[in-house]
């Protein structure tokens, strides 16, 4: 690809779609795309990569405004590491293991409730001993047994 690609071009080549690179522009995300002598928006290939980056931090679980915030210290790096992608990648680690426990929690419930028969959810939540904790799906081994 050349530089000056018109918007729906460089939405195909990164996987969205122009309403998402519209977004993104207006957002501050995308630099500003030179115009056409008829008005029309063109992009460099750099424009493609910054959706494909923003994109994928997004899979990674990055907000839209902690991608923004990752951009600008990037931009401002000249030749040196991003400051603060080290701190916020071991950051998002650890809530994606926090989230990683908590549905071990809520599948584990959800196991044993099957397991143990539960087919009516009043019944069963009404039952002290109904195995789905549903005061607290975090809260660990709250029926150590269950009855039937």
């Amino acid at each position: 690809m050349s530089a000056g690609m018109r918007s729906g071009q460089v939405a195909e080549a990164a996987g969205v779609n122009l309403q998402t690179l519209r977004y993104y522009e207006r957002r501050g995300l995308l630099a500003e795309p030179e115009r056409s002598n008829g008005g029309h928006r063109l992009y460099g290939e750099d424009a493609v990569t910054a959706l494909r980056v923003i994109k994928a931090a997004q899979r990674l679980g990055f907000t839209l405004d902690e991608v923004a915030e990752l951009l600008e210290a990037g931009r401002h790096r000249h030749g040196r590491p991003v400051a603060g992608l080290q701190e916020r990648a071991a950051a998002k680690l650890a809530e994606i293991d926090a989230k990683i426990a908590d549905l071990a929690t809520i599948r584990t419930a959800l196991a044993t409730a099957v397991e143990a028969g539960c087919d009516d959810l009043t019944l069963c939540g009404s039952s002290p001993c109904c195995p789905i904790p549903f005061t607290d799906l975090a809260e660990e081994n709250r029926h150590a047994g269950t009855c039937r």
